[in-house]
């Protein structure tokens, strides 16, 4: 079956070029060893905190399992931009075929609708865990977090099937340069033979969607748990309460923060530069980042870590 469309008259049109980073090529090897080690320390850190909630028992609870949910969908989004970035730095051509374009385009967008929908189904679980503190082991159950967990996967890979079929099925013409690391859908429809705005602003529509919407909730959600807060007597009763949503709140802070600045701020003269920056941020820095910041603000993992570490 035939996916990728392109010219009657380009039967060298083989697949599309990823400009990546542009520098010399001493600058290329700096940029391969940087991320290198950035990704090691992704796999490490988040692969540690899979570790620790499966083999500490005091972790077995829907909090700790969300978590390592997370982290588990941040090696796999991390990974569907990095070791392609990394052999494009070592690249003299840097081609993409077809297939491989779209196919990360397809797991990349489906991981972060995914990882949205997590985060949502995380501030859900604190919702729940400080407004309704009585109900909470009855209405959050381990075969409830099953199912909410499996749903946000379902529902992350089902979002970008249609907009992915429908791209790959247009004609590319022009130089099939794309000023990206990765493959992505605005820079795709600047290669197509013929424009289709009704497409593009579809598009425009439906990729940050998903993302706002959750945002919403997320937002409304630590509303609630932030009035539930206001009203408990105790300073250490407060304190303990925003100790268990604090690291949750950075990690949403970090991501929501630098796709919001994506697709809420006006075009800039450097677009492509400036996507460029805030997708390197939300797709590889925060992965990074994530195991630091529930490793430092949470006692339990802190101290599962350390016995796992052996320190």
């Amino acid at each position: 079956m035939k996916i990728f469309n392109t010219p009657s008259n380009s039967s060298t049109f083989t697949g599309f070029i990823l400009l990546g980073f542009p520098c010399p090529r001493e600058g290329q090897i700096l940029l391969f060893v940087l991320f290198t080690v950035v990704y090691l320390l992704t796999l490490t850190g988040n692969g540690s905190i899979i570790c620790a909630v499966h083999w500490d028992q005091r972790l077995h609870i829907p909090m700790y399992i969300l978590l390592a949910n997370f982290s588990f969908l941040e090696i796999w989004y991390v990974t569907s931009t990095v070791p392609n970035m990394l052999a494009n730095f070592l690249s003299d051509t840097k081609v993409i075929s077809f297939s491989g374009c779209f196919l990360q385009f397809y797991f990349f967008f489906s991981l972060g609708s995914t990882e949205c929908f997590s985060l949502a189904v995380m501030a859900f679980d604190r919702y729940l865990a400080i407004c309704r503190p009585l109900h909470y082991p009855t209405i959050m159950t381990r075969r409830l977090c099953t199912n909410l967990v499996i749903n946000c996967w379902v529902l992350g890979f089902s979002w970008f099937l249609i907009p992915v079929v429908i791209i790959s099925q247009m004609s590319f013409c022009g130089p099939r340069i794309i000023d990206h690391f990765l493959c992505d859908p605005a820079p795709l429809l600047t290669l197509t033979c013929k424009k289709a705005p009704v497409i593009e602003l579809i598009f425009s529509v439906l990729c940050p969607l998903p993302v706002f919407m959750l945002f919403l909730f997320i937002v409304g959600s630590y509303a609630l748990v932030l009035r539930a807060v206001l009203t408990v007597p105790s300073a250490a009763g407060r304190r303990k309460a925003f100790s268990t949503c604090g690291s949750h709140l950075t990690v949403v802070s970090l991501f929501y923060g630098s796709v919001i600045v994506m697709y809420g701020s006006p075009p800039s003269k450097n677009e492509a530069g400036k996507q460029k920056i805030v997708t390197l941020f939300y797709s590889v820095v925060t992965p990074l980042l994530n195991p630091v910041i529930y490793s430092l603000r949470n006692k339990d993992m802190k101290k599962s870590l350390k016995k796992l570490w052996g320190t």
